[in-house]
C-alpha cells in the first residue's frame, strides 16, 4: 500500500478527530495538520 500525497489549503479551518491515538484517526489528524488545519484530537487517556 502506498501513501496518497494530497495537498489542500486548510488554513483557517478546524477539525475534530476522534480516535486519533492510532491507526486511521492518527493518520487523518496528521494529514489535516500538515495541510494547515487547526486540529483537536480525542483519544483515551
Amino acid at each position: 500500500m502506498t501513501e496518497c500525497d494530497v495537498r489542500v489549503d486548510l488554513s483557517c479551518k478546524r477539525a475534530l478527530v476522534t480516535g486519533a491515538s492510532s491507526g486511521i484517526g492518527a493518520t487523518v489528524a496528521k494529514a489535516l495538520a500538515a495541510n494547515g488545519a487547526m486540529v483537536w484530537v480525542n483519544h483515551p487517556v
